[in-house]
């Protein structure tokens, strides 16, 4: 426990971290499926190593500058969680501690800019779209720019794809069996629009209504796990505003996002909007697993038979421990072989910001994943999030070996109107 925690570090969210550093007992399981340490190997870069470490800065023995490298070269990708055997809830102690050590901490003026960027750019869909024809100008000149600054300008897109926004509400096909409300995302609206048309169509297909609230915000992860938990604190109270409460379901077609609203009850822990946040993150579920529990229609069968190879996003199978759902969707598909990746528990090293931050070790990862999917000699690549996504297609171009990476839900989509091969 922490048993000498400092006052000026006690707050609604202690008992949590309290909880997660006194559950650990240090056994070592964490270690084989951490990619800092399959990177690094060291223990500091390590759960362990990061649970130790974060402890003594609550404490006050360790300023949160000399924790500071070591947490931040955590991808927060819960690994851990899974491979635990004692059950530490390592992400309840990790979000709220950099909150905490924020404040705290010191950032050279490269960091709180960068920062600062991505902050009023990533979560809001225009200003994002204007950032990267930005970047795709300021690309040519990326050398005179500070070496913090220029992962921003190289990991942006050449192109973006137009503008695809659903309409409010689209009936069902037939007769409706659910009704859900759809969070439309944020740098995905801009990267790949084509994936929230996918699953309207594909929920339309299987009897859902799909309401698309105006007016609807970031999710917050993004803020919420670089220790911004005000930022994080007024784009998820807009969402508890905007989001209707009688439907069956509010629905994810991203990890990340689905993992923040699963946390909005930690984030407003002591807060008046607390039960709230609980009710709404009792509601929300990623699309893969609503589709399944819902009984989704078979396909029709494919021309011939296709090998896809799925990529597990960190938030969807180790924060939200979905990992049957989408390989039962695919499996509906007639004619589809699914493969199964090496590593899977690895990250791919995008999350979220990661890869603008810790450029190096999230494109070794990203490369070790490529090479992973490649092994098994898959046609296409399945996945549930908008930055695995990304990434992986960056490093699968990178090998020469650019093969399609499609949402899980674009697959089905394909295949349910028999334009996937």
């Amino acid at each position: 426990m922490l048993h000498e925690i400092k006052k000026d570090s006690a707050g609604p969210r202690t008992e949590a971290m309290a909880h997660a550093v006194a559950s650990c007992v240090h056994c070592g399981f964490c270690l084989p499926t951490c990619p800092t340490y399959a990177e690094l190997g060291e223990e500091m870069n390590s759960p362990r190593g990061r649970i130790v470490l974060m402890k003594q800065a609550l404490e006050g023995r360790l300023s949160a500058d000399e924790v500071k490298p070591f947490v931040d070269r955590c991808l927060g990708c819960l690994a851990c969680e899974t491979a635990c055997p004692s059950g530490v809830r390592y992400g309840e102690l990790l979000m709220p501690y950099r909150a905490w050590s924020e404040p705290r901490r010191s950032r050279s003026w490269i960091e709180r800019l960068r920062r600062r960027v991505i902050l009023l750019t990533l979560p809001f869909p225009g200003r994002f779209k204007a950032a990267v024809a930005l970047a795709r100008m300021a690309r040519p000149v990326r050398a005179l720019l500070p070496g913090a600054l220029r992962p921003m300008l190289e990991l942006a897109p050449r192109t973006v794809p137009p503008s695809d926004p659903l309409p409010a509400f689209s009936a069902p096909n037939g007769p409706r069996r659910a009704r859900i409300a759809l969070l439309s995302g944020c740098a995905q609206q801009v990267l790949a629009p084509g994936i929230n048309r996918a699953a309207q169509r594909v929920l339309n297909a299987n009897g859902v209504e799909v309401v698309v609230p105006r007016g609807q915000a970031c999710c917050g992860a993004l803020a919420m796990h670089i220790g911004e938990g005000q930022a994080a604190c007024r784009t998820a109270r807009r969402n508890l505003e905007v989001f209707p409460r009688d439907v069956d379901a509010i629905l994810t077609t991203a990890a990340g996002c689905g993992s923040g609203l699963k946390e909005y009850p930690l984030l407003f822990r002591g807060l008046p909007e607390e039960g709230r946040a609980e009710q709404f993150a009792e509601l929300s579920s990623d699309i893969c697993a609503f589709l399944e529990r819902l009984g989704a229609v078979p396909p029709p069968a494919l021309p011939r038979k296709v090998r896809v190879a799925y990529h597990d996003p960190c938030h969807l199978a180790h924060a939200q421990q979905v990992r049957a759902a989408p390989r039962r969707l695919l499996a509906l598909i007639p004619g589809l072989e699914l493969v199964e990746p090496a590593e899977w528990e690895i990250c791919c090293g995008s999350a979220g910001t990661y890869n603008l931050e810790q450029p190096q070790v999230a494109a070794s990862l990203g490369r070790r994943k490529a090479e992973n999917l490649l092994a098994n000699g898959a046609e296409f690549v399945a996945t549930g999030n908008i930055g695995c996504l990304t990434q992986i297609d960056a490093h699968l171009k990178r090998l020469g070996r650019p093969i399609p990476i499609l949402h899980t839900l674009e697959i089905l989509e394909r295949a349910y109107s028999r334009t996937l091969v």
